[in-house]
């Protein structure tokens, strides 16, 4: 296939995808991850892409942009059960957690709901979470607020003061962009605050990222590096973000 027939072929998986990774299109047009790093530069340089760690996305992947939770969980399903599996091994047998708002950490509520804790307090801001938990046999605490329409999730200086008040073993977050320099971000101000409040109200926090939010930055961060203490994911980081989480001594954990 002649380069510029790949080209085109990329530029259209990244229209219709919103994301191409450096392995899959590696395998796709069986050449190397060389090859297709320079394919990538080429398509920034001629503004068709934006680069990303591990591969590229649309040009039009604002800070701002962010997807409903409904697009959110047919999106990378696998490797958030992955992740989910493996938290579960970090979930106390008895204490208290706070689960984020996210889809991976739904799926962690989701194994949670069908085991038998009844020492254990599930304590969160998000409804769907809270409707998965709530036939369990877990306690629940639901942290009201206003209910963004978009992610079904609690925000407002409700929702921050009731985090604030809380000392939870271990806290689960999620993020929409995970960076070197920028830390944890997402795209809402709102959704940030919360998210900070979350943040500082637990001993312990453990991060639940698939790779696809490796080298990205929406538009608020709402946690440096330094302050989790984990991360779980599908893949694990490599280059700076890999080093910086290291020198921040986040222990990696690869689903």
């Amino acid at each position: 296939m002649f380069a510029e027939e790949r080209h085109r072929q990329i530029s259209t998986l990244v229209r219709t995808e919103g994301r191409v990774s450096v392995t899959d299109l590696s395998e796709r047009f069986s050449i190397t991850a060389e090859t297709v790093r320079r394919d990538l530069a080429l398509l920034e340089k001629d503004g068709v892409l934006r680069r990303v760690h591990g591969g590229a996305v649309a040009r039009d992947s604002a800070s701002t942009r962010e997807s409903s939770i409904e697009s959110r969980q047919s999106q990378y399903r696998a490797e958030k059960q992955r992740i989910a599996k493996a938290a579960l091994d970090m979930v106390p047998s008895t204490g208290s957690v706070i689960l984020d708002a996210g889809t991976t950490t739904g799926a962690l509520a989701a194994l949670l709901a069908t085991e038998s804790r009844t020492d254990l307090t599930v304590i969160t801001h998000s409804v769907p979470i809270a409707h998965l938990i709530s036939g369990s046999s877990v306690h629940l605490e639901l942290i009201g607020g206003r209910v963004r329409a978009l992610t079904s999730a609690g925000v407002g200086s409700s929702a921050v003061a009731a985090f604030s008040r809380l000392r939870a073993d271990v806290a689960f977050i999620g993020a929409n962009g995970v960076a070197e320099h920028f830390g944890l971000s997402t795209p809402d101000t709102d959704e940030a605050a919360v998210k900070t409040a979350i943040v500082r109200s637990a001993r312990r926090v453990v991060l639940l990222a698939d790779s696809s939010k490796f080298g990205e930055e929406s538009l608020v961060s709402f946690a440096a590096l330094e302050e989790i203490d984990a991360v779980i994911t599908d893949s694990t980081p490599g280059g700076a973000l890999a080093a910086a989480l290291a020198r921040a001594q986040v222990e990696v954990v690869s689903a």
